[in-house]
């Protein structure tokens, strides 16, 4: 699945403390810390090194989306009665996820800055890939099968995807 923005180069600044950081339907209130090398999460907050933290939230963001994309995809090929082969997460710039031909399932990581039901939307996106692996008139059928009202999110992500960066 692309990026409707491949071509957009922005620019990430670090994060102030007292700003928010995105984690799907959440706000996160930054918190700098001097000292910290690893960024964590405690409620509403993120804990962060001071300086240039965008290394270790990165990390951070990464280790939660293979555990919240694991576990949302696994619901959705059980659901589907389907399997797929293997689950990486990358830092594409030009797609948010892929399905290979052989089931292996990979996301971006930068899924976790978007609302939830975006992440939803790109996971059953790829999950129906695992039966119809092109974009034909089946395969938008059967993911209104699975996802009905799914061109919401799909128009969100188009719309607001080149947003989602620290």
């Amino acid at each position: 699945m692309s990026s409707a923005s491949s071509s957009t180069v922005l620019a990430e600044p670090p994060v102030a403390a007292g700003a928010f950081l995105p984690y799907l339907d959440r706000q996160l209130s930054v918190v700098p810390q001097p000292g910290r090398v690893r960024a964590h999460i405690r409620g509403e907050r993120i804990f962060v090194p001071a300086g240039d933290h965008r290394p270790a939230v990165e990390r951070l963001y990464r280790r939660l989306a293979r555990t919240e994309i694991g576990r949302r995809l696994d619901e959705a090929v059980a659901s589907a009665g389907l399997s797929y082969r293997g689950l990486s997460i990358r830092s594409q710039r030009t797609r948010w996820a892929s399905c290979s031909s052989s089931g292996a399932m990979s996301f971006n990581w930068r899924l976790l800055l978007a609302p939830e039901r975006v992440l939803d939307y790109v996971i059953w996106h790829e999950v129906c890939h695992l039966e119809v692996p092109n974009h034909s008139p089946r395969f938008w059928a059967l993911l209104e099968r699975r996802l009905p009202g799914f061109r919401e999110p799909h128009a969100w992500l188009r719309r607001h995807g080149a947003t989602l960066v620290l």
